[in-house]
């Protein structure tokens, strides 16, 4: 079991060592030199294959909607990938598959479908969700007149409890969209108890679930939950920018959406589609069950490899937040450094995402971003002054924070670094306050 390893399970080196040589640019900009990218939730790092794939797709001139073998080619390979998608991500016997250019277009397609055709008078979310999810709710609510509920996040703890879920669902909600983990402190939400709590007050509700930030770094097995749907990014995820994906339960795809209308109601793709940023989709999932395969003895399927694969992942990125919390004996981790605060801290790391929100008293947090970028290393500020990070930061008290999101195919010694730096600039601030 993941939780039975409180504190991670770091790779064989040899299977790390193997791992990170399918990946590109891991040390270094080719442009400005070496670096260090701890900045995987805005974009993560590239797997090689993944780009390379897409790039060969797209030198084909083939329209896919056709008959000659190059044409079924492509067919077959984007099949693979729809089928990738809903049976070994997401475990799903059933379903769609929305594509759309971004996650966040078709989360928005998700919720038009939901709030614009079923009956209800409101719908409800959280303040900690991403734009994407929190203002397509507001929208359609507004312009279909339901009333736009918000649960309020445990502003001590950063998740959600079910119970202020549950206090704000009637037998006339239409709608729950709740975020998988937070895209600002990595604490994955308890989309089970919520999602038990929700229906215990109203059996036939849709819900769905943004699982962008989350499907990196761990699973989502959507008919066991019970939701009706869940998208995801493939740039957060290894892949190439330029299409989301969503999973859509058979009962929101009998609601009336977007589609040709000769087409079967599980169709919701629109026009000619772009077989390479499928093909690019599914060599990240062949990564991910290749490293699921690795040194295992007897046959297992996709999904089990992948599941497998996903668990090497889930551990080995568990320790690297653990050393970069609680540091080792070379160097002391982020709680126990003097001006550093680590934001939302919660001690079980079988609860949290490779993300931390932290900051260092006394030097703004667009300070501190530029501080570590002259020091080679990548990481990203969500401040108040952003509308992409004011409502998340202030509905768990904070007004800034610097997110630093590594990735699995880091190690201990990029951790190390990244804390080295981090003391340097702590004493650096503490040593001016003593002169001044």
């Amino acid at each position: 079991m993941l939780n039975d390893y409180k504190v991670g399970k770091l790779m064989d080196q040899q299977l790390l060592k193997e791992l990170r040589e399918k990946f590109s640019f891991l040390s270094f900009d080719p442009d400005y030199g070496e670096r260090l990218f701890f900045d995987n939730s805005g974009g993560s790092l590239r797997l090689k294959e993944a780009i390379k794939v897409k790039e060969k797709i797209d030198l084909l001139p083939d329209c896919p909607e056709r008959y000659h073998q190059r044409a079924t080619d492509l067919n077959d390979m984007m099949d693979k990938c729809k089928n990738d998608v809903l049976s070994v991500m997401f475990g799903a016997e059933s379903g769609s598959l929305i594509t759309d250019l971004t996650a966040s277009q078709a989360m928005f397609k998700m919720v038009s479908t939901i709030i614009e055709n079923v009956e209800g008078t409101n719908a409800v979310t959280t303040n900690i969700e991403h734009p994407s999810a929190y203002d397509s709710l507001e929208f359609y609510c507004q312009k279909n007149n339901k009333e736009f509920r918000v649960a309020q996040a445990n502003v001590n703890t950063g998740f959600v409890d079910p119970e202020a879920i549950a206090d704000k669902i009637d037998e006339n909600t239409i709608l729950l969209s709740v975020i998988a983990s937070s895209n600002i402190s990595g604490n994955i939400m308890d989309l089970e108890g919520m999602i038990k709590a929700a229906r215990k007050k109203k059996p036939d509700l849709y819900i769905i679930v943004d699982a962008v930030q989350h499907m990196p770094h761990g699973t989502l097995h959507v008919e066991k939950l019970g939701i009706d749907g869940a998208n995801f990014a493939p740039y957060k995820f290894m892949a190439s920018r330029g299409i989301g994906f969503a999973y859509v339960s058979d009962r929101l795809s009998k609601l009336p959406h977007q589609k040709l209308i000769a087409k079967d109601d599980r169709e919701w793709e629109l026009g000619s589609p772009t077989p390479s940023l499928f093909a690019s989709m599914s060599a990240v999932i062949d990564y991910v069950c290749w490293l699921g395969s690795y040194d295992s003895i007897g046959e297992m399927s996709r999904r089990e490899k992948y599941l497998k694969g996903m668990k090497k992942i889930v551990l080995h990125e568990r320790a690297l937040l653990h050393r970069l919390l609680e540091g080792s004996d070379k160097i002391e981790g982020l709680r126990y450094m003097e001006n550093v605060k680590v934001f939302a801290d919660d001690p079980d790391l079988t609860k949290r995402d490779l993300i931390v929100a932290m900051g260092i008293q006394g030097i703004d947090d667009e300070q501190l971003r530029k501080d570590y970028q002259d020091r080679g290393i990548t990481v990203y500020e969500r401040v108040n002054t952003s509308v992409y990070s004011k409502r998340i930061l202030e509905a768990i008290g904070l007004t800034g924070a610097i997110r630093v999101s590594p990735f699995h195919c880091h190690t201990e010694e990029d951790i190390d670094q990244f804390l080295c730096v981090t003391k340097e600039l702590s004493e650096t601030k503490r040593m001016s306050k003593l002169i001044n």
